[in-house]
């Protein structure tokens, strides 16, 4: 007998993330992510497998950030020692690297690199390219002698409790504030204990590749111009025998998404966003004399993006193997892995129902982390030969042999000839003849895409006691570029179909009891709840979360709120003010009726804390049942990678609010 999947299991699972082969391709290693209830946090740890089991090879519960030094040693970054964690708490800037053999023993300090490092590849023996997040005020207190560097500590610790902007963006949601700070590539090389910076102080770096048969290190990068960023990328080479830099592409025209050393040719990633804006879909280009030839013209999504709330970490999500460039593509509403060839081509590698969230590939087979067959995160193994694929891991497999696990009901249909799909999910213990209060769960974006992969808070819900319906709208992704764009028409088209998505689950499931249905998204989703209680009453309870309640202040104070806003709604505030009030929802908060949720984050710069509080304000200015939970320290990730003890709370407060007014 099978036991209720209760709100607090999602403590026990296990989140896997960045999966890659050793050089010789006999082992593989990855990280596992723990929720630690206890210390509001999460531990993640390396992990290998060397084609028949699994084995745990770090306990230190911060190891994420590694790379493959060879076929036998990892090299990770950690902060073990209680001198480096206390030169940390003083101030100062450090990234300290181990190395651990697969074959036992301790893990050994290799070397400290006196900045904050994001991401590092090995260029050769003892060398390394690092990515770094560089504070121009004072990131640069490596190089001064000590008495400087007390001095400059000094000026740190007195400037932490205020904030000096200049730029634009001056925060961003996860990084904090984000003034005078550059993501810099330095090279580090150990024999000498030496930094040599790369890219200029005023670009922030974005993709880094090593072409080691030509011994280049290719970056691509945006230059911050009147300390405002464009959106635009350059691409940069930096050659290791000369030692010195320069452009090979000028920014200006084009988004680039990544890069890819390929035989003698360059391969760009990249988009000029002149069709549909900033959210079009990249295509693939080479670099000849200083220009992007398009080499194979591409609508589709280049990206997982179904959804989900039980993933933590990311991972590789393409790679260059065997004169094919391999990629994760989102295709209607599964993450499939595609590949490019040298003619140009463009065909599919792996198609299953579900999510593949990473993957790395080698003579030994393709591996990947998946979402598939309605279960959590495991590790797969692919033939490529013959197609052929198995899981490899059961670290979650405990959800699915002890716990009620709802499936999915296909709802799909059609509004202006365009099929949209959507799904349904019956409650634990359905039984015909009674009536079943029902919520609609609206995803963010709107460019991602809901799925047929586990989704905790639906889980919980339908274990509760409720139908849940969720549908992919006009303007979500998977189904190329026309049908994501809806700039210009937030709240039209999309609302449309979610309201007769509404209608058909309505019809095909008279088992919901039409008087008691309740609404909820995220993000989009928030938006989208909020634009729905001012248009309608049809919902008897709502729950809006991190949301967009006002164009007009969110393209003053969201970390993308410039270019986005812009973007998306066609109008600015000087323009076309009247377009940005006309698609904001608090234009129409006079007329909800509908007691609702707000669900914020205080440091949540993606949709602000403001837009809640505006929301959520007028509500209470015209008598309408309204409740705010505001989470100190999170940000727009709250319902995905929040601590712990507030991702409980969060779900706590939805739920109950629906029991309240659904039950």
């Amino acid at each position: 007998m099978k036991e209720t999947l209760q709100l607090r299991d999602f403590l026990k699972y296990r989140f896997v993330s960045n999966v890659t082969y050793a050089p010789d391709g006999e082992h593989a290693a990855y990280v596992i992510a723990t929720c630690d209830e206890k210390h509001n946090t999460y531990q993640q740890r390396l992990y290998v497998w060397d084609g028949k089991t699994h084995k745990q090879l770090t306990n230190g519960g911060k190891e994420s950030m590694y790379l493959w030094e060879d076929k036998d040693t990892l090299l990770f970054s950690s902060l073990r020692d209680k001198q480096d964690q206390e030169a940390v708490e003083n101030g100062e800037e450090r990234t300290v690297f181990y190395r651990i053999s697969l074959h036992g023993g301790e893990a050994i300090k290799a070397f400290t690199i006196p900045l904050v490092v994001t991401g590092i590849q090995k260029v050769s023996d003892g060398c390394y390219a690092c990515t770094v997040d560089y504070d121009l005020n004072y990131s640069y207190c490596y190089s001064l002698d000590e008495e400087e560097k007390v001095k400059a500590l000094k000026e740190k610790k007195d400037m932490e409790d205020y904030e000096i902007l200049d730029e634009l963006p001056f925060y961003g949601n996860g990084l904090g504030y984000t003034n005078k700070k550059r993501n810099s590539l330095f090279l580090y090389e150990e024999n000498s204990d030496t930094l040599t910076r790369i890219s200029t102080d005023i670009m922030d770096v974005m993709d880094v590749k090593w072409d080691k048969e030509k011994q280049l290190l290719y970056y691509t990068g945006e230059v911050r111009i009147q300390h405002k960023q464009t959106g635009r990328q350059g691409i940069y080479v930096y050659d290791m025998k000369a030692g010195t830099s320069k452009c090979i592409f000028d920014q200006g025209e084009y988004m680039i998404s990544g890069i890819e050393p390929w035989g003698e040719e360059l391969l760009v990633i990249a988009s000029d966003g002149r069709r549909y804006g900033i959210n079009e879909n990249a295509q693939f280009y080479f670099l000849k004399k200083r220009k992007l030839e398009l080499f194979a013209a591409n609508e589709d999504s280049l990206w997982g993006s179904v959804g989900s709330d039980c993933r933590l970490g990311g991972g590789k999500s393409s790679c260059l193997y065997q004169d094919k460039y391999y990629f994760i593509t989102t295709r209607r509403h599964e993450a499939h892995i595609y590949a490019l060839d040298k003619q140009g081509d463009i065909q599919p590698v792996l198609e299953l129902s579900g999510s593949v969230d990473a993957f790395d590939i080698h003579d030994k087979g393709l591996i990947f982390i998946g979402m598939q067959e309605d279960l959590l995160q495991e590790l797969y193994q692919m033939d490529i030969t013959n197609k052929t694929y198995q899981r490899i891991s059961d670290y979650n497999m405990w959800v699915h042999e002890t716990k009620t696990i709802c499936p999915l009901e296909e709802c799909n249909f059609t509004s202006d000839d365009i099929t949209l799909y959507g799904w349904v999910m019956k409650p634990v213990g359905y039984e015909e003849g009674k009536q079943y209060p029902a919520i609609l769960d609206i995803h963010g974006g709107p460019r991602t895409v809901y799925g047929t992969v586990f989704y905790h808070e639906m889980q919980v819900w339908a274990n509760q006691g409720y139908f849940v319906f969720f549908m992919n709208p006009r303007g979500s992704d998977g189904r190329g570029n026309g049908f994501a764009d809806i700039n210009g028409k937030y709240g039209t088209i999309d609302y449309e179909d979610l309201m007769k998505f509404t209608d058909v689950v309505l019809e095909r499931y008279p088992a919901i009891d039409q008087q008691r249905v309740g609404v909820t998204g995220g993000s989009y989703g928030g938006f989208m709840t909020n634009w729905i209680i001012g248009h309608t009453n049809r919902f008897k309870a709502a729950a809006s979360q991190r949301s967009i309640a006002n164009w007009i202040s969110f393209a003053h104070t969201s970390d993308i709120g410039e270019f986005f806003t812009k973007d998306q709604q066609q109008a600015d505030t000087w323009e076309s003010v009247e377009e940005l009030w006309w698609h904001s929802p608090l234009k129409y908060a006079n007329q909800v009726t509908t007691p609702t949720l707000f669900i914020h984050s205080n440091e949540d710069y993606r949709c602000p804390y403001s837009e809640g509080l505006q929301m959520y304000s007028a509500l209470v200015e015209h008598g309408i049942e309204a409740r705010l939970c505001m989470f100190k320290g999170e940000n727009h990730e709250l319902s995905r990678s929040g601590k712990p003890k507030h991702r409980v709370k969060r779900l706590e407060e939805i739920t109950n609010w629906m029991q309240q007014h659904l039950k």
